[in-house]
């Protein structure tokens, strides 16, 4: 083996880590976060959990991102300790399919459907398909496709590269000779796990067996313990995955350790066990790329046979093992509204996104109603209430502005991005909404404090304007939750009658002021109010614009408004009729 053959090496190497990651990425991509959603939506069905693992790890290619997505569903109290286990025994098996893929290197024979199924053949032409539909495709999907091609094809050009750079190590004694030391079932497993916790993925790490397989100089007695050894070192990112955490993800992360350990040391048992007791025939004949697909195989269904009337027991270990501490303060992460290991998954991580947002919504909703009953009547209770939703929104606002900028450093596909930017815009008015039901709130105290009452008159008209901002709110955080453009659409003729209603309630209120009626402190604390009102509208307004352009791939705020209030647009003056009438002052 020359100094060009390892050079060539370390070239396929490359390429075959690039092409692994590329086409795992993309898949990913492809799915949306709909795979993850589905695990969410788990059951108690441990068996449920051990299938959809593993259908989940086989599509998106690395047992690794489930099982730290299983972390993250545990650390945000998504999931239970007992809901995960069926996933990770799943993602066991999963990971085992890449395997099966690399395995298609070692196919041998002169029949032309063999040679079809070899990846010298086949890889090309993905290649070809991938790179045309990469330069000609324009929808997400499609380039995601493409990507998922030329991935496989660099991943599958990397094994034949790496295989063809190491055929002259068999003539080499000296390689022989290492390998006979990984025989060792010590050695063996210390040089899987290595070799895997630097790689990250025990996918990558077999593939590279594979390649070191096709000399003809790995025997069973040598692969067996490195591939036990992989499944261990593939606990590495889970547990790193894991600091920082809550008890319950350290217990998830741990579990996933536990049960890599339990299988490995039960399989070198029985293994080892028949093999000093019986002389199992084939424990010095040698690999290649498809044994060592099915001992991978073999290994993890068995493991997770084992294993699986125990998932209860393990259960209970890990909580004997992380005690909880009931005077211990929870840590921020425990508190925390969005979970960093989502980010493996950007859509997903948007998904949670979206349904923290609603809850701003609803939030903001429910401190502008509370807001709206103080005008009439001051409550302590209610007021204690809106302080503490308006600490909420706060806190929502930080966290998930800063989660969107994490979320925006990743390739996201135009869907993607889309919606960070509509959800960065319906953070930001859901926050000043709820603001605003804070002004009113500061407005009605000092009221009460200093026994100061508005004219029947302006109560009245602040009855109307009030119901009038309760709908349009009622209206736009329905349609945000429920993605609802037709009611988008409605928004904008209300918040034009809520303007009109600004200045009419404002002329009317400078009367009473000039005739004696109201004092001008009076005066102040209506315009407030009716500034408030005003102004929540048009935070309304702002996020009924954001989804209707946005739900059409731009966001042009000022060409929309200018359009949409054309005297020609018949369902805008329909609708602003409409609440003309029903908010009329009297």
């Amino acid at each position: 083996m020359t100094i060009f053959d390892v050079l060539t090496l370390i070239g396929g190497l490359a390429m075959f880590l690039f092409g692994m990651n590329v086409m795992g990425d993309s898949l990913k991509k492809l799915s949306g976060g709909k795979l993850e959603s589905i695990l969410e939506k788990m059951t108690n069905n441990r068996i449920k959990g051990v299938l959809l693992g593993l259908v989940v790890t086989a599509i998106i290619q690395s047992s690794g991102a489930v099982t730290v997505m299983a972390v993250g569903f545990v650390n945000s109290g998504i999931m239970a300790l007992k809901q995960v286990i069926g996933i990770i025994m799943g993602a066991h098996i999963g990971t085992t399919v890449t395997a099966w893929l690399l395995s298609l290197t070692g196919i041998e024979g002169s029949n032309i459907f063999l040679q079809l199924l070899k990846p010298s053949s086949f890889a090309p032409v993905l290649a070809f398909i991938g790179i045309v539909l990469l330069m000609f495709a324009k929808g997400d999907k499609k380039r995601s496709v493409a990507n998922i091609l030329l991935g496989f094809a660099i991943l599958m050009i990397g094994m034949n590269t790496m295989s063809s750079s190491v055929a002259g190590l068999k003539d080499i004694p000296e390689f022989a000779n290492l390998l006979l030391k990984f025989s060792n079932p010590v050695l063996g497993l210390i040089a899987g796990a290595l070799l895997t916790a630097v790689l990250q993925s025990s996918s990558a790490s077999v593939g590279i067996l594979q390649a070191l397989a096709s000399t003809g100089a790995v025997s069973v007695s040598v692969a067996f313990p490195i591939i036990l050894g992989m499944n261990i070192g593939a606990c590495t990112p889970v547990l790193i995955s894991s600091i920082g955490t809550n008890k319950n993800a350290k217990r998830t992360a741990l579990v996933n350790l536990i049960l890599a350990v339990s299988g490995v040391t039960l399989a070198m048992i029985v293994f080892y066990g028949a093999n000093a007791i019986f002389g199992l025939p084939f424990f010095k004949e040698q690999v290649n790329a498809t044994s060592i697909a099915i001992i991978h195989s073999v290994f993890n269904i068995f493991a997770t046979i084992v294993l699986f009337p125990f998932g209860g027991a393990f259960e209970k270990l890990m909580y004997k093992i992380i005690k909880d501490d009931p005077k211990e303060e929870p840590t921020n992460n425990e508190t925390s509204l969005v979970e960093d290991s989502f980010l493996l998954t950007p859509s997903y991580a948007l998904d949670k996104v979206k349904e923290k947002c609603n809850q701003m919504a609803l939030l903001a909703k429910t401190n502008i109603s509370m807001s709206l009953d103080f005008i009439k009547i001051y409550s302590r209770i209610k007021d204690e209430k809106i302080k503490e939703n308006e600490k909420k929104l706060d806190q929502f606002e930080d966290e998930l502005e800063t989660y969107l900028v994490k979320i925006s450093s990743f390739d996201l596909s135009i869907d993607d991005s889309m919606r960070l930017s509509k959800y960065s815009h319906a953070i930001g008015n859901f926050e000043r909404i709820g603001d605003y039901g804070v002004n009113i709130l500061k407005t009605k105290r000092k009221m009460h404090k200093e026994r100061i009452h508005f004219t029947d008159d302006a109560n009245r008209e602040l009855d109307i304007m009030g119901k009038a901002v309760k709908e349009i709110i009622e209206n736009s955080t329905n349609a945000f939750i429920n993605d609802d453009e037709e009611m988008a659409r409605s928004i904008e003729p209300l918040e034009q009658v809520i303007n009109n209603l600004k200045a009419e309630l404002r002329a009317r209120h400078s009367k009473r002021m000039e005739e004696g009626e109201c004092s001008v402190e009076n005066g102040m604390l209506f315009f407030d109010i009716v500034n408030s009102f005003e102004r929540i509208a048009d935070h309304c307004s702002n996020l009924a614009v954001c989804i209707i352009e946005l739900s059409q791939g731009s966001y042009q705020t000022h060409s929309y408004l200018k359009g949409v209030k054309n005297s020609n647009n018949k369902t805008f003056m329909e609708n602003f009729e409409h609440y003309l009438s029903k908010y009329a002052l009297r």
